[in-house]
């Protein structure tokens, strides 16, 4: 099971899950490979809890709650992909990591081709799965945003809830939660909070939602050819199932693999055999 970690910065306080940590000497943890897990919107590390047990025997692994969400710090502002990216870079320095494997999921999805763009010596390679909004998009979409709020399934839990078993029966309807395993109830529970006026919700905050979705819509995640080796998970009933979401990562993606797996846009917690596999194979091809 992984360890629960702080990094102190000017600005916040990042907490993230490591796996993997512990070896005999600097030599031998330099000969281990690395593993950057991102998740998505309203999520947190914690959803990586079944890919990370899985990979640990081979990779040191680590998952920050974004700023925003989890254990992380939750300003008021400053939620855009330049100080998103400043805390996973300052991360790296921390962890001593020149470069690893990265992986996004929807939100950090977008963020992650960004970030390649900016600093590619950063990734060794690159996993997508099921990225949002990777384009920019109209300013116009702005006035539909509060009917996206009500009806994104990732923002279901958000809440208030009056008791913890009307936000449980509002998870166990969402995507992310069907199923309801173990290991589902366990990040449900991690991802849920008591408000001091004793209501239920997520601990994922309103201001960092807002200002997400508004860096989103006004940067355009893929501009220019990107080398690295990346694989695209693209689940069979994920957000992107049409040719035309495609046909960004397949122009400026110069080296993709797309893999069609099973489950939802949280296929690694739908169908979390056959998500790990696909993930092991191809970072094993990566590292050869």
């Amino acid at each position: 099971m992984p360890a629960r970690k702080s990094l102190h910065l000017p600005e916040i306080e990042l907490s993230y899950l490591e796996w993997n940590s512990a070896t005999e000497s600097k030599k031998e943890a330099e000969k281990v490979p690395r593993l950057l897990l991102l998740h998505g919107l309203a999520d947190s590390a914690a959803v990586w809890t079944i890919l990370g047990n899985y990979l640990s025997n081979r990779y040191h692994i680590v998952a920050p709650d974004m700023r925003g969400h989890g254990e992380s710090s939750k300003p008021e502002t400053g939620y855009t992909f330049a100080s998103a990216i400043a805390d996973l870079e300052a991360l790296m320095a921390h962890l001593n990591w020149s470069s690893c494997h990265i992986l996004g999921h929807s939100w950090t999805g977008k963020l992650a081709p960004i970030w390649a763009r900016q600093n590619p010596d950063r990734f060794c390679s690159m996993i997508l799965v099921d990225p949002i909004f990777i384009t920019k998009l109209p300013a116009a979409m702005k006035l539909t945003l509060p009917i996206v709020y009500r009806k994104l399934d990732c923002l279901k839990c958000m809440g208030p809830f009056a008791t913890l078993a009307q936000a449980e029966a509002a998870a166990k309807q969402s995507g992310e939660y069907a199923g309801w395993s173990d290991a589902q109830q366990m990040i449900f529970q991690h991802q849920i909070e008591q408000k001091l006026d004793g209501s239920w919700g997520s601990k994922f905050t309103i201001p960092a939602r807002n200002q997400i979705f508004a860096e989103v819509m006004k940067v355009a995640g893929l501009t220019e050819d990107i080398e690295i080796p990346t694989l695209f998970v693209q689940p069979e009933k994920g957000v992107n199932r049409m040719d035309w979401q495609m046909q960004p990562y397949q122009r400026y993606l110069k080296n993709l693999v797309i893999q069609k797996v099973p489950g939802n846009h949280w296929c690694f917690l739908t169908q979390p055999e056959t998500f790990n596999q696909t993930v092991a194979n191809f970072l094993e091809g990566a590292r050869q």
